[in-house]
């Protein structure tokens, strides 16, 4: 039975190619763990705490919370900050602006624009509970007897 010649060139090239797909590729960060270090890079005070389930605690003396989640079943990126007042002070709005446009890459203004909104329609006429859509991300601001929060993510199919 005679073979082909070119037969054990081919087997052995897709030996190589197995052996070589196989090899690990060398580890890498995350996209939610380079946004972190972005965050911590580019804001004044801010510290990096624990990933735990797709979370990303981080810690900054404005806010009482504040996390950065990755890659959710229903969103791309998702920030939630916690006032530690009923009525957050500008100063909280500026950072969460200042994160929003880093994680979104949006304008800073088109940001603080975004959450202002948000955050003063929280009240009699709309309730303690509000969900507005700007500039293709969902903002969901929450207030309570204590303290107020906001939520800003970007679903997944945009």
């Amino acid at each position: 039975m005679t073979r082909n010649p070119f037969a054990r060139s081919i087997i052995a090239a897709a030996a190589l190619l197995a052996a070589i797909a196989s090899v690990a590729t060398p580890a890498r960060a995350d996209r939610c763990d380079d946004l972190a270090s972005q965050l911590k890079n580019q804001i004044d005070g801010l510290g990096v705490g624990k990933t735990a389930a797709n979370l990303i605690y981080l810690s900054h003396p404005k806010a009482r919370e504040l996390t950065l989640g990755c890659a959710g079943r229903s969103y791309a990126n998702q920030l939630y900050a916690k006032a530690d007042s009923r009525k957050p002070p500008p100063d909280f709005i500026d950072l969460v602006a200042s994160a929003a446009a880093i994680i979104f890459t949006q304008p800073k203004d088109n940001m603080l624009k975004g959450a202002t909104r948000c955050i003063k329609r929280t009240g009699i006429l709309h309730g303690d509970d509000v969900a507005i859509r700007y500039r293709r991300l969902d903002m969901r601001c929450v207030r309570t007897k204590t303290d107020a929060s906001i939520t800003i993510s970007r679903s997944k199919d945009e």
